[in-house]
């Protein structure tokens, strides 16, 4: 039986249908990544599956003795209790087990008559103690919130001091650790870094239950998922694996879709002409072969799938109004400090024409920051930063502090650029999806990606030739963020982005700048280039997305020449400090062989030689490596 079968699901508001007829089961072991644009209908749907709403049709049905976990059923409220301590309390049967055992070990030692149930007791609690986890509770609730960000100095920190970021991650660590068969994650990385990502990722490939996650983090999608399930047309596509690889059966879905569509609307077209040839014959034969035909029409009609290319999308263009000079920014040694505790110092790079750079770091490490202070909304408490001739910036805020939210749509970007007549605002707009009197509408009143969707017309109606993005793709669904990297691929501006986006950063980085409190440093590539240098030994990124190679000037050429020494170098000292730690090991390994303790223990001497002949091994293959990179 599988774990979780949902059959003919449907739902609606009033009027409105989100979804109708969705169906798919889940095997155990199943990791599930459901997508689909914005106001589908996915969190409707997982709010169907843990019970909170009744579908209008159709049943989901979870397997006898398994349990399903919501985020929702841990949230944290206001709470005097410590992080910690409300951590804990996923573990209140084991708690109280402990507590029992306590009690009982007290009574044992005070001694009595019952001396002897009192230890059987003990001794079957105990047992079920440790067969439940009662070992490493406390250890792993540690880790959870150690992996998603918290410090030891905040777990004593009240629930109630937490902001909403915070609470949201403490109810993830709460959800991770419930125990449940069955996770519902909506947007778990969302106020994550990337540190705090990759843990959850770890985690949840290790996990052995099952999950269904809502996501726009398609790097995530890949790492933890083994199938996909898109709402799309109120209806719901099962795909087997990633996003990468539904992206790629999607292609060639759409494709079969859209040959079939074209040849479909042909028929329609062609029978439409036979229906009006018939009427003007206007005979008995000739009117029941047209009402024939009608019916055939609708029949073709009604199996019509309209492919995503006949969708609407966003349609956008980065075009820079002029050139800048070679040299776009240079930056020397910025420091920022807050109440007198700095944030970072001495962060110099240079940016030239054409490239496209990322800041990574962890929360809090400053990187708004420093994009404030380039775009002079902050001072720098020391250093400088010089642009180059002729250049222009364009930022985008991620918070949308440079929206009126009083404003309409129409209103905000007419005011941004008056000297364009409305209707070219109105036209600008309705590329990007704003239209009728959606473009009257109160930016108060929209939800968060609406309001990116502005901020990223006024962006690029302002032709700026280096942009200044700080982390763009939030609240974008996964078609938008598709159609903001296409676009940006093709922009012949410079680039300066925040992103916690990996897939983003795979897609379109030239170069890496991770932000320490101690500055930057700059490595070379994409994130998979980042994530090799940092962890050497990390295997690839299941179904990770090949970057597409890109054509490198000479300055890019002759940074990648020193990067690629630079990895030699580093791959051959420490392939030489490998052998000689191999070498210490193999010669105390045979002393202990030759010692007359092991000669006559030979399960340990057996253990001993097997070990000598691993170090052997892997001694030769750092001989390998260390040929390979040599001078």
């Amino acid at each position: 039986m599988p774990l979780l079968s949902v059959q003919g699901l449907s739902m609606g508001f009033g009027d409105r249908e989100l979804f109708s007829g969705v169906g798919f089961d889940m095997e155990p072991g199943d990791k599930v990544g459901l997508i689909g644009r914005n106001g589908t209908g996915k969190t409707t749907l997982l709010r169907i599956l843990s019970g909170e709403l009744t579908p209008t049709a159709g049943s989901a049905v979870i397997a006898r003795d398994r349990s399903l976990g919501y985020m929702e059923q841990h949230a944290c409220r206001d709470s005097d209790r410590s992080i910690y301590d409300e951590l804990l309390t996923v573990f209140s049967p084991l708690m109280e087990l402990e507590a029992e055992i306590d009690s009982l070990t007290s009574r044992i030692d005070r001694g009595g008559d019952d001396l002897l149930a009192l230890v059987e007791q003990q001794t079957e609690l105990i047992e079920r103690f440790e067969r439940d986890g009662g070992l490493t509770y406390r250890s792993r609730a540690k880790a959870a919130l150690m992996g998603l960000g918290f410090s030891e100095r905040a777990f004593s920190l009240p629930v109630r001091a937490l902001s909403g970021g915070q609470r949201s991650k403490l109810s993830l660590s709460k959800l991770l650790l419930s125990g449940s068969d069955l996770l519902l994650l909506d947007e778990p990385t969302n106020h994550l870094d990337i540190r705090s990502s990759e843990w959850l990722e770890g985690f949840l490939r290790d996990f052995r239950g099952s999950m269904i996650v809502v996501s726009h983090d398609r790097y995530f999608l890949d790492a933890v998922t083994n199938r996909t399930v898109e709402l799309e047309h109120s209806r719901a596509t099962v795909y087997r694996g990633g996003y990468t690889a539904f992206m790629q059966k999607k292609a060639a879905r759409d494709e079969a879709i859209r040959r079939k569509y074209e040849n479909d609307m042909k028929e329609i077209h062609r029978i439409e002409g036979i229906v009006e040839q018939q009427r003007r014959w206007n005979r008995e034969r000739n009117i029941k072969t047209a009402e024939s035909k009608l019916k055939e029409i609708e029949r073709i009609r009604a199996g019509l799938i309209v492919p995503d290319s006949a969708l609407e999308t966003i349609r956008m263009r980065f075009a820079p109004r002029c050139e800048s000079g070679t040299q776009v920014l240079a930056v020397e040694g910025l420091s920022k400090s807050f109440d007198a505790q700095p944030l970072f110092t001495d962060v110099s790079f240079q940016i030239r024409k054409g490239e496209r750079v990322f800041i990574i770091g962890d929360n809090g490490c400053g990187k708004t920051t420093l994009l404030r202070l380039l775009t002079r909304q902050h001072r720098p408490d020391s250093g400088s930063f010089t642009y180059g001739v002729g250049v222009e910036i364009g930022y985008f805020d991620q918070l949308g502090e440079n929206l009126d939210l009083s404003h309409s749509a129409l209103e905000e970007v007419h005011n941004a650029y008056p000297y364009l007549t409305e209707t070219a605002v109105r036209s600008a707009l309705a590329a990007f999806l704003f239209k009728g009197d959606e473009v009257f509408r109160s930016l108060r009143a929209m939800s968060g990606g609406e309001r990116a969707r502005v901020s990223l017309l006024k962006l690029m109606l302002g032709g700026g030739n280096l942009l200044l993005l700080d982390e763009p793709t939030n609240h974008l669904d996964y078609s938008s963020r598709e159609a903001l990297e296409n676009t940006l691929l093709d922009y012949s501006g410079t680039l300066l982005v925040i992103s916690h986006d990996r897939y983003f950063i795979n897609k379109l980085a030239d170069r890496v700048l991770l932000l320490t409190k101690s500055g930057v440093r700059e490595y070379l590539g994409n994130f998979d280039d980042f994530l090799a240098l940092m962890l050497p030994d990390a295997p690839p990124t299941p179904d990770a997305k090949p970057a597409e190679p890109k054509p490198l000037n000479d300055y890019q050429r002759r940074k990648q020449q020193q990067s690629e020494e630079r990895k030699r170098q580093t791959r051959q000292t420490r392939a030489e400090k490998r052998i000689h730690a191999l070498e210490e090991e193999i010669a105390a390994t045979e002393s202990m062989i030759s010692s007359d303790a092991v000669v006559s223990d030979y399960e340990r001497l057996s253990e001993l030689s097997e070990q000598l002949d691993a170090l052997h091994r892997a001694l030769d293959e750092q001989y390998a490596i260390w040929a390979e990179n040599a001078d």
